[in-house]
């Protein structure tokens, strides 16, 4: 039987080294400590699970963090983008490059995997862990592997479908293959339910996972699970969202852009963040990403600069009377999507030639990071990135009790909470949701009303995908996949990756989602 070594200080930087989940757990033998003697210990555990929340974070920086939300009716790529990279252009435009052998889609299938295997091995030593001198840590060190193990499923299953089910007790019985989506979300969300149990309700290190990040994740669990899965729940989700309210932990800060002001990080908003600052390697270089070429033409150290890798769509960024979303006087416009690329107050840029003629039009803003300003280049962007915040759980707690038939209630919230603030802590009568909408229209406003809220944090894809709404409103508003044409509701899932299936014999290629199999 092989022996499975690892270097200890090396042990993180070789979670990445594996592609598929079944060799992650098959390593060639090294030097220094073994897998059990790394798991056998507290002391060994932390600095582990440390780790794997860096890895978490890293995750969501740089390009690689926003390529889910390509291709949605809220972002989209610059045209630039689409000319220049077929496998990633394939997100937006739906179209014969979104297949199997995607090099972007591998991107973010292979190093999700290793994080998700070293969480179960760490929640399966935890769990028998003989060492019980410090019980307190020990639970603590278990909630926050099982909620790391849940979110990394979560995201995976929604994008993926079934997935495997990584569970060192169960490897032999389990496999690497993909599951039924039954048990991969009663995988799910026992784990956060454990997370719930065991998890501190503040962490003076906001690095660290709370009880309420866990609640505020299981009840969208519920929220968000498929029908076919047989979790979908709204009572349960609101009671869970319900907890994180009544907690009175949590309140919406009075200026909505105060919340992507990097000095005013982990507000009383924040449920849950990316830590992030300006110092490599913390820095996460989203602004890279996401600003306008025309003016990384001009300057490299301007603040919103950029490269055009995701744009709001032309109904993210208009008025309603253009046919947008904006209403007069709702702050969260100008404080979302930048329409003005005035520099020094008096250099007008200009387009580019060559580059796709959509440089000055809006871009996203929340990500901007002003203190680069004339002394760092923009790819040294580190604002913290929201994870969880508590509009959010307002807005989903809202969506349950309508769906649960208390209309009058979710109105209420969103009026006298969310969109009080987004009209500046005064809603005029004019914007106000009447309290006597039916159930059928509040669920069309409120996707609209968590696009505006919620635009560029990444739950859009996920938003469209529950609704129903995913092929036609993408197909109405993305450019790229309107032109194109050729979005599908399989498009709802992405190809399990070649390299999965080639070297993972668990996956066979008959085991492709539908409609990838050509």
């Amino acid at each position: 039987m092989k022996r499975n070594i690892i270097p200890y200080s090396l042990f993180i930087a070789l979670l990445f080294g594996c592609i598929s989940c079944n060799k992650f757990l098959d390593r060639e033998p090294e030097t220094a400590l073994t897998q059990q003697q790394v798991y056998s210990k507290l002391e060994n555990i932390e600095p582990l699970l440390s780790g794997l929340l860096t890895n978490w974070r890293d995750i969501h920086k740089d390009r690689g963090g926003f390529v889910f939300q390509l291709g949605t009716d809220e972002t989209q790529q610059g045209a630039y983008q689409v000319m220049t990279d077929p496998d990633q252009s394939a997100l937006d435009k739906y179209g014969s490059y979104l297949a199997a052998s995607n090099n972007a889609l591998t991107g973010q299938w292979n190093p999700r995997w290793p994080i998700v295997s070293a969480a179960a091995q760490a929640v399966f030593a935890l769990e028998n862990l003989k060492d019980s001198s410090n019980g307190g840590k020990r639970k603590e060190l278990l909630g926050e592997a099982s909620f790391i193990r849940a979110a990394m499923m979560f995201e995976l299953t929604q994008y993926w479908g079934r997935i495997p089910i990584i569970d060192a007790a169960k490897l032999n019985e389990l496999g690497t293959g993909r599951q039924p989506l039954k048990d991969i979300y009663t995988q799910i969300t026992t784990d956060l339910t454990t997370a719930v149990e065991d998890l501190p309700e503040t962490q003076a290190d906001k690095k660290n996972i709370t009880k309420y990040a866990a609640l505020s994740l299981l009840g969208k669990v519920y929220l968000y699970a498929p029908d076919s899965s047989g979790f979908r729940d709204f009572n349960k989700a609101a009671g869970y969202f319900k907890q994180v309210i009544d907690s009175h932990k949590y309140q919406l800060v009075a200026n909505f852009a105060d919340l992507f002001d990097p000095s005013k990080p982990n507000s009383t908003e924040s449920i849950y963040e990316f830590q992030f600052n300006n110092v490599y390697p913390d820095n996460n270089q989203i602004q890279w990403q996401m600003g306008s070429r025309a003016l990384a033409n001009i300057d490299g150290n301007c603040y919103f600069g950029g490269y055009d890798l995701l744009v709001p769509t032309k109904y993210c960024y208009s008025d309603k009377k253009d046919g947008g979303i904006w209403e007069t006087g709702d702050v969260r416009k100008d404080a979302s999507i930048r329409y003005d690329f005035t520099y020094h107050d008096s250099i007008h840029p200009t387009i580019p030639a060559g580059f796709g003629g959509d440089e000055l039009d809006p871009h996203v803003k929340k990500y901007e990071d002003p203190r680069t300003q004339g002394v760092l280049s923009f790819w040294y962007s580190g604002k913290d990135v929201f994870y969880l915040r508590y509009a959010d759980i307002l807005l989903n707690y809202a969506e349950c009790l309508n769906e649960l038939g208390n209309t009058a209630d979710a109105v209420a919230i969103v009026n006298d909470q969310v969109r009080k603030r987004a009209f500046g802590g005064t809603l005029p009568d004019a914007d106000r949701w009447s309290a006597s909408m039916s159930q059928e229209e509040f669920r069309t406003q409120i996707l609209d009303e968590r696009m505006r809220e919620l635009c560029f944090e990444g739950w859009r894809r996920m938003d469209l995908i529950r609704s129903g709404k995913f092929v036609d409103l993408i197909k109405a508003r993305n450019k790229w996949a309107k032109e194109s044409g050729t979005i599908q509701t399989y498009n709802e899932l992405y190809p399990i990756p070649l390299t999965e299936i080639l070297q993972n014999s668990d996956i066979p290629d008959t085991d492709q989602n539908p409609g990838y199999n050509h």
